[in-house]
């Protein structure tokens, strides 16, 4: 951006539709935190890392791809990976394909704690996210969302799913 142009300040509609959407972001991660540490023991991020190695093929994937497909960075996901291997829920081994790679892999008792926390998760969410939407509202998150996305990264694939 060009600093001798004068920014494009938001109007007061997007000011407040800003400011509600900041607030979100910053209270709906802690909120669903919050019930699954109360419930289940475990973080929202823990809770997404055992919840994506439950829904792929063997149950397991690399590191890298799990940092990506869980939004965090590898040195976050390896420290959370390190904690849920201590409890015998996720373990790792090198790609028998390419030892440079780490597998992470669910193991059985970590499938049982996802399934365990996963309806009062799932109803947590639907609480706090889709209860207050009518179905339209519904669809008009979702598209919302994605194009926010699609700003944030233009070259994300999995948007169009």
């Amino acid at each position: 951006m060009d600093v001798s142009q004068e920014p494009r300040w938001l109007d007061a509609e997007e000011g407040a539709a800003w400011l509600a959407l900041a607030g979100t972001l910053i209270r709906l991660p802690s909120a669903l935190d919050e019930q699954l540490r109360r419930d289940a023991g475990i973080s929202h991020f823990e809770y997404q890392v055992l919840a994506k190695l439950s829904q792929v093929p063997d149950r397991t994937l690399r590191m890298s791809v799990l940092a990506v497909q869980t939004e965090g960075s590898l040195p976050r996901l390896s420290q959370v990976v390190a904690r849920l291997e201590q409890r015998g829920w996720v373990r790792r081994t090198p790609d028998p394909t390419d030892g440079r790679y780490t597998l992470a892999i669910l193991t059985d008792e970590g499938g049982a704690k996802v399934a365990a926390a996963a309806p009062g998760h799932v109803e947590e969410v639907r609480r706090l996210v889709f209860d207050p939407l009518t179905k339209a509202q519904t669809r008009q998150l979702r598209e919302i969302s994605r194009r926010i996305m699609r700003a944030i990264d233009p070259d994300e694939r999995s948007l169009d799913d």
